[in-house]
């Protein structure tokens, strides 16, 4: 947040050092279930009955306090079936979700910032029932077997299902979760010989995937739209080796005057895994007009663009056209500060999805060893380089030498960390600015220009071969 001089708030940073009552706690009893999944439910030990009473004693006092203690009492014996097993999917995902709105509130204090009220999505479609069961019954197994019981065999179960599901538009969110997840497991095969485990990334993955099984938790298509002009902020791009997505933050401002909101947009796309570094903006570029506009550093003018509650644009390039230039920093500065959050959907609260802009400035920066950290007012945010993507100009010196930051606060690990979007800093004696996604529209500067070149070239021997291998021997 900008200085109140400047027409923002203060950001207290303070309080975002502070404890959160029933935090630990409930972080705690997470952890207690992941535990349990380590060593698997075929033939339960008394510590995992002992971490299972401990999951249904923090929802004792909840709506799921019944099942939940049924529950863990079948899976003591050994007996859980299935019904057993989505119920303490379910309320683990409730602890994390209650750390989440903890968390968030927390931030809504530190901001100032106001958010809209959570509702519950309305359910999608109905899918296919047969294959959602076929999921849940090979999570199920995954559970009995526990990480350290996993092999080739038992993981392999997933891939027909894994298959079926890719077709069906409202079952590819699961079908992808699945698909990464097994990927994962298979790479870690036997796990009789793992030294260490992935325990809480697992188990996210586990439950969040147990639940999604069940009919009904896929939301409709969105029904609302938003019309009025589109002011990015900066990208936070995510690679993988077989994907990358883009995601867009930007502030909404309605052409009806209403109050302006933050919100995001985001392409997905597959990527080879001989694609690194600037060559991921090739392959994102042709899917997003809007990736192009920030690199030009120009609003866009929305009509009628698709969004859901959780503030997400459906992006579509015919609801929208380039606008006015518009600086980043101008818009964190003068925008943002009154700008609304939108609620997070019920399966999506957990601490890992925390990623809330805010604008910095006034601080300064230690710089030790590698780790970054701003102190405001007195008080040290932690500043977290590491997810900066290799994909763009900004590097951690950059941000080490900055004056203003536009950047996601995040949590992980039990402290709040900003993850820089963009930074203000002096070069030659000149104020310029540096965007961690500063060559998505196109590289410019002499070390851009060079990353591109040597993407282009990978990518146009990946087509060429893909043209061949279509064409097949006999075209």
């Amino acid at each position: 947040m900008v200085p109140a001089d400047e027409g923002g708030g203060v950001m207290r940073a303070d309080l975002l050092a502070q404890p959160v009552d029933g935090l630990d706690e409930a972080l705690a009893a997470a952890a207690a279930f992941d535990r349990v999944l380590i060593g698997g439910l075929v033939r339960p030990q008394p510590a995992q009955a002992a971490d299972l009473a401990a999951l249904a004693s923090a929802v004792a006092g909840t709506p799921l306090a019944s099942r939940v203690a049924e529950a863990a009492d079948k899976a003591s014996a050994g007996t859980a079936g299935e019904e057993h097993f989505v119920a303490l999917a379910a309320a683990r995902t409730a602890l994390l979700g209650a750390v989440h709105d903890a968390l968030v509130t927390r931030v809504d204090e530190a901001t100032g910032r106001s958010r809209d009220d959570a509702t519950a999505p309305a359910p999608g479609a109905p899918q296919s029932p047969n294959l959602l069961a076929a999921a849940r019954s090979w999570l199920c197994d995954l559970a009995r077997a526990g990480w350290h019981g996993i092999d080739h065999d038992l993981i392999a179960g997933s891939a027909q299902v894994v298959s079926a599901m890719l077709p069906e538009p409202g079952l590819r969110r699961l079908a992808t979760i699945l698909d990464g997840f097994a990927a994962e497991l298979a790479a870690s095969c036997p796990g009789a010989t793992l030294e260490r485990v992935p325990a809480r990334r697992w188990a996210d993955l586990w439950s969040r995937a147990m639940l999604l099984t069940q009919p009904g938790t896929e939301p409709g298509p969105p029904t609302a739209t938003a019309t009025g002009r589109l002011l990015p902020l900066g990208i936070d791009l995510h690679e993988h080796a077989t994907a990358a997505q883009a995601q867009v933050h930007a502030v909404f401002e309605p052409a009806d005057g209403g109050t302006s909101r933050l919100v995001r947009a985001a392409v997905s796309v597959p990527k080879p895994d001989t694609v690194l570094g600037a060559g991921v903006w090739q392959l994102l570029r042709p899917h997003m007009s809007l990736l192009a506009a920030v690199g030009e550093g120009r609003a866009m003018d929305l009509d009628a663009m698709p969004v859901t509650a959780e503030g997400d644009l459906i992006w579509d390039n015919q609801h929208a056209r380039n606008g006015d230039p518009a600086d980043a920093f101008g818009t964190a500065r003068v925008a943002m500060a009154g700008s609304a959050s939108s609620a997070t959907a019920p399966l999506d609260r957990h601490p890992t999805r925390i990623a809330e802009p805010v604008f910095l400035e006034g601080y300064t920066v230690e710089h030790d060893d590698g780790a970054t950290t701003f102190t405001i007012a007195g008080h040290r945010l932690a500043v977290d380089t590491d997810r900066m993507a290799a994909a763009g100009p900004l590097a951690p010196e950059t941000v080490a030498a900055s004056g203003a930051c536009i950047g996601l606060l995040r949590w992980d690990a039990g402290t709040f960390a900003v993850q820089p979007l963009a930074v203000e800093t002096v070069v030659r004696k000149k104020a310029v600015t540096v965007h961690a996604g500063g060559w998505a529209g196109g590289a410019t500067d002499k070390l851009g220009v060079k990353a591109e070149k040597a993407a282009t070239d990978a990518v146009s021997v990946l087509r060429e071969r893909a043209g061949k291998l279509l064409r097949g021997p006999n075209r």
